[in-house]
């Protein structure tokens, strides 16, 4: 395969991004977070998403010229409005807000309202951990999984992130769909024409299914819904948190992110920081956490969370990226 640099990848990304009509800032933004994204191996979120926010901004599903601005403030409690346009400068507005908040009061909540999709969800935390804080994050997407019990998509993926700053070390920095994977997994077998596994996704009757585009027309299995309701019970909870709240849709009312043609999503994503010096204090903190992962890793085998996307990230910045052909090709055209 190919390869290109982070630097150059960032480039291509961020003027295809403006042909399709994102402004400079926004395509920046947005390059990257998906070359980020690709750098760790979670290639669903990464450049082969470029193709489909580009369409988006086409087709007027996302406005490129979108400028996110902050529409409420009361106390530790904001509320960003997205515009419409790409989620990714909402995000670095909003988390820029929360670190500047939770530094004055100890704590913020900043809810994204009208939004789109926001990529790998953790990495918007990665600034909250840098400012040596504790960061959360949760965010819905168009309905692909079905409520407890049911057999209609009614719930996105909701992906749920969480940061914790370390002392001289790397975070650890957790990031799980509330799928048993995430929908892109789906997309990705279905461009590779490979089999997925049993227990990932139900075709439109309700019946498991290993065909990835079948997966895609019906809906994703929640995390351990062979055994209980509990997946579809948090995905619940971030529905709630990122529309009821925040003012967005919910994920039934916004058109697939695989789909050219559709409605503008207005989806929401939340964001929880904390300044640790406003609890315990910050040296109990990076004391006490030391103290956790020191007895985690007594034992072989473990690994901390964001360990390994770490490593690739730092091995793709010295070495490049190897992207597939046809991507790069697709990327340049």
């Amino acid at each position: 395969m190919p390869r290109i640099s982070i630097e150059a990848a960032t480039e291509l990304c961020s003027r295809a991004l403006e042909r399709a009509g994102a402004s400079p800032a926004a395509a920046a933004s947005t390059a990257r977070a998906l070359v980020r994204a690709e750098a760790q191996g979670i290639v669903s979120h990464g450049l082969s998403r470029v193709s489909q926010y580009s369409t988006h901004l086409r087709n007027g599903r996302a406005d490129g010229a979108a400028v996110p601005v902050v529409a409420r403030r009361r106390g530790a409690a904001l509320l960003v409005d997205a515009k419409t346009g790409l989620g990714f400068p909402a995000c670095d507005l909003a988390i820029a807000q929360a670190i500047e908040t939770a530094r004055e009061l100890g704590v913020c909540f900043v809810g994204i309202a009208n939004s789109h999709h926001c990529g790998v969800v953790v990495d918007h935390l990665r600034a909250v951990t840098d400012a040596g804080m504790v960061g959360l994050g949760f965010s819905n997407s168009p309905a692909a999984m079905p409520a407890a019990g049911g057999r209609h998509p009614v719930f996105g993926t909701n992906p749920v992130a969480a940061a914790f700053a370390r002392r001289g070390a790397d975070p650890l920095l957790i990031d799980m769909s509330l799928s048993e994977v995430a929908r892109g997994k789906l997309a990705v077998a279905v461009k590779q024409g490979k089999p997925i596994p049993e227990g990932w996704a139900l075709d439109r009757d309700g019946n498991p299914t290993t065909d990835p585009q079948a997966g895609m027309d019906g809906s994703m299995l929640p995390i351990g819904a062979a055994s209980s309701p509990k997946g579809a019970m948090l995905a619940l909870v971030v529905e709630l948190l990122v529309t009821a709240l925040v003012g967005s849709q919910f994920g039934f009312e916004a058109t697939t992110f695989f789909a050219d043609e559709g409605n503008v999503p207005r989806l929401g994503q939340a964001f929880i920081v904390i300044d640790p010096g406003a609890l315990a204090g910050a040296d109990s903190y990076f004391g006490r956490i030391e103290v956790l992962v020191a007895e985690m890793l007594s034992d072989d085998g473990v690994r901390l969370a964001g360990a390994r996307r770490l490593s690739l990230e730092r091995k793709a910045q010295a070495e490049g990226l190897d992207l597939p052909q046809a991507l790069l090709q697709s990327l340049r055209g």
